[in-house]
């Protein structure tokens, strides 16, 4: 490959996602899709599973190059995917999960036995939906089959969610609301 294929391959990629494609684009820029793909997964705004099948016919090339476009621009500012090693492995996270939730379901029994509590049960029960949506994101970004850009959009809401600076000094929130806890002597 030339350097300014890759050069063209950049301007085309990184056009506003509503760009529209002049008639005979994809007869015109068949020899750069597979440049376009290759940047495409450096980018990761490209799986190398999706390889097979976008940018290879002409017939679908407006959608392809719309749908890249779209990718770049809402993973501009996304987390690389190497950033998912940060966080346990999945296995150790569905385990966080699974407690998370069978505490959310303690919770909602022990608000109709104590009906006195219930405002309190109702903010431990909503601060543990919320660590459990952080942790869904954490999951899905350690998810291996899923493609890169589904792992990387789960890193940016991660990060969006508890805040960059905790994100990238690695502190995170816990499972479930430990605040919550009693301290037993």
């Amino acid at each position: 490959m030339f350097p300014l294929d890759y050069v063209l391959a950049a301007a085309l990629l990184t056009a506003p996602p509503d760009t529209v494609d002049p008639p005979g684009a994809a007869d015109t820029y068949a020899v750069l899709c597979p440049t376009m793909q290759r940047v495409a997964q450096n980018w990761e705004i490209l799986d190398p599973r999706e390889v097979r099948y976008v940018l290879t016919r002409t017939e679908d090339y407006q959608a392809d190059m719309d749908l890249l476009r779209k990718r770049n621009y809402d993973l501009a500012d996304a987390p690389p995917l190497h950033d998912c090693v940060r966080f346990p492995p999945r296995a150790a996270v569905i385990e966080l999960l699974s407690f998370n939730r069978a505490y959310g379901e303690q919770l909602e029994k022990r608000q109709h036995v104590h009906r006195a509590f219930a405002a309190e049960y109702q903010e431990a029960l909503r601060e543990t939906e919320e660590l459990y949506q952080v942790w869904e994101a954490i999951r899905d970004a350690r998810c291996e089959y899923y493609y890169i850009t589904v792992r990387r959009q789960a890193l940016k809401k991660v990060r969006d969610t508890i805040g960059t600076a905790n994100y990238y000094n690695g502190t995170y929130p816990p499972h479930v609301p430990v605040w919550r806890f009693q301290h037993i002597d």
